[in-house]
């Protein structure tokens, strides 16, 4: 009598069943988020992480990261809100890797207990970048004349607009490094000796999901179905955690979630997202062109 009531009570509530709750993490990493394409920020992912240690019974969490990177500081905010609730619910961190985990995703990816990753995926670039563009001669062609006005002399450095100074170079460097040497030490903190003593790990080249494993990048390649079926067994099941999105919280075209009411001020915003979100799209896509996707 037991046993055929128990087989009417749903899935996650019978105790020969291990749930695991999975959140995916995709897209370029950049506060505020962009219009075009998903992106990642402490802000955007904050909730549904919540969500998913809130899993009182599940052992484990499952992450998919699909990320080529972007902010640093996103990066590391989302990692450390990760470890924080990893180690206030008592509870392992399993990430998965997809198609990449490059830069400031696998900084992410560093707060799982284990990183599994696909053979072919990407993992690595273990460095800082900063890209930009030089306009000055653009100016002159067309008889622009660039005016600026500061207090303090270093108010104005790195103008794209002006001539680049070797000295804004070497501030901007020197900035990086520091950047670099934080990633640096999350990394031998959170891989330990796990990492291969290869000169080549922290110099920004990224490889794959194999040779990750040679390098002690990752921990095991594989998927995650199954990888937790070997874990918890044939009657696992995985509960996908997705943020909430109700009707005025879902992204309209180009415009996000904003309300336009036909006013003449509000045909200029319509127009100024329109060219944030392209400019956003040019951004997230050459995130993801280096490393051919």
């Amino acid at each position: 009598m037991l046993s055929f009531l128990k087989r009417l009570l749903p899935s996650s509530m019978r105790s020969d069943v291990v749930t695991i709750p999975v959140i995916r993490l995709q897209g370029a990493i950049m506060a505020g988020g962009g219009q075009l394409r998903p992106t990642l920020s402490l802000a955007s992912t904050a909730g549904v992480i919540e969500k998913a240690f809130a899993f009182k019974s599940a052992p484990a969490v499952a992450i998919s990261i699909n990320s080529p990177g972007g902010s640093p500081v996103q990066s590391r905010l989302i990692f450390q809100r990760i470890r924080d609730l990893a180690q206030e619910k008592n509870k392992r961190v399993i990430v998965f890797v997809e198609d990449v985990a490059a830069s400031g995703g696998y900084m992410i990816a560093l707060a799982g207990d284990e990183i599994v990753a696909d053979p072919s995926s990407i993992v690595g670039s273990i460095g800082v970048v900063s890209a930009s563009f030089g306009f000055q001669d653009l100016l002159k062609k067309i008889g622009v004349e660039r005016r600026v006005h500061t207090a303090g002399k270093n108010k104005a450095v790195l103008d794209p607009f002006r001539e680049e100074r070797p000295e804004d170079v070497e501030r901007l460097k020197a900035l990086q490094l520091e950047v670099h040497d934080t990633f640096i030490d999350l990394v031998k903190d959170r891989r330990g000796v796990r990492l291969a003593d290869d000169p080549e790990l922290f110099t920004g080249l990224f490889w794959s999901g194999k040779r990750g494993l040679a390098l002690g990048l990752v921990d095991a390649l594989g998927d995650m179905r199954g990888f937790l079926r070997a874990r918890y067994g044939d009657k696992v099941r995985l509960k996908l955690v997705a943020p909430q999105r109700g009707l005025l919280g879902r992204r309209i075209g180009l415009i996000g979630s904003q309300l336009f009411t036909g006013r003449q001020d509000d045909a200029a915003d319509l127009a100024a997202s329109a060219a944030m979100g392209v400019a956003d799209a040019a951004e997230q896509r050459a995130l993801w062109a280096r490393f051919g996707l």
